[in-house]
């Protein structure tokens, strides 16, 4: 586990920041696992489906089982998660789970103390408490997992980790086998963040240099979205036309400072 435990210290002063990069930086996180929980689930969708459903629904659409857990994964890294108070209520409807027999899991757990034990146990333990309840609360379980990570380590927000690195064989494990394989998995999760991270602040870096000549309307607040959204559409803002996003975006595209994610020629979506 010392590994893990030198990815996670590398990794801590990214969790810690306050850049408004980190904000991107958990919904792409948060977009991986869901994807990995889709997967594990049986489900179809990927990362791309699960954008396309989240960033083009309308805000009155119905985002489906798959769009309600990528805002579940969203949620995770936004300070509320550690609301231990809101959890019975709030998080078995990410995962289309009824509010019960988890809600007093959910409540025990809330109401847990890390006190001495080590963080990637208080974690791991947690998390196996909540897959007792069977197989379909394997999700939120992963969830957990991360959030209680996150408390043991002192952070205020949470970072999504293990959903997406844990093997699924790992669910068939026990006691010492099943911490030893969120260890791991922990371990490779924060490598790969700590990756993203600093990606995404180097293109980060580049937006914010950018000097756009001529800059439309709007310009300055769809430069700002990008540094906190995952994707976004050449729409209409409050005062430029969908015409004009879609020169700005080709334009940011042309001087590689965004990337256009879907390789659609149409209902096409932007990122750093």
């Amino acid at each position: 586990m010392f590994s893990t435990g030198a990815a996670l210290a590398a990794l801590d002063p990214m969790a810690r920041s306050e850049d408004p990069v980190g904000i991107l930086w958990r919904k792409r996180l948060a977009l991986a696992a869901a994807a990995a929980v889709s997967q594990l689930e049986g489900r179809r969708e990927g990362e791309v489906q699960l954008r396309d459903t989240f960033a083009l629904r309308k805000p009155a659409d119905d985002p489906g089982p798959a769009g309600r857990m990528l805002i579940g994964w969203r949620a995770l890294g936004e300070a509320r998660a550690l609301r231990a108070v809101d959890w019975p209520a709030r998080l078995p409807g990410f995962f289309d789970l009824p509010p019960e027999p988890g809600a007093e899991i959910l409540r025990d757990l809330g109401a847990r103390f890390v006190g001495r034990t080590p963080p990637l146990r208080f974690a791991a333990e947690a998390a196996r408490e909540v897959l007792a309840l069977g197989p379909t609360w394997r999700g939120l379980a992963l969830w957990l997992a991360d959030a209680h990570l996150a408390r043991a380590l002192g952070h205020d927000r949470p970072v999504p980790l293990l959903a997406a690195h844990l093997p699924r064989a790992a669910f068939r494990l026990e006691g010492e086998a099943w911490l030893a394989a969120c260890a791991a998995a922990w371990g490779r999760g924060a490598v790969a963040a700590f990756d993203l991270h600093i990606d995404l602040i180097r293109r980060a870096t580049a937006l914010r240099a950018a000097n756009l000549r001529r800059p439309g309307k709007d310009t300055a607040a769809i430069l700002t979205a990008l540094l906190t959204e995952d994707a976004l559409a050449a729409q209409a803002g409050a005062e430029a036309s969908d015409r004009a996003a879609r020169r700005l975006f080709d334009r940011l595209t042309s001087l590689g400072l965004v990337r256009e994610l879907t390789g659609r020629a149409t209902f096409r979506l932007y990122g750093l």
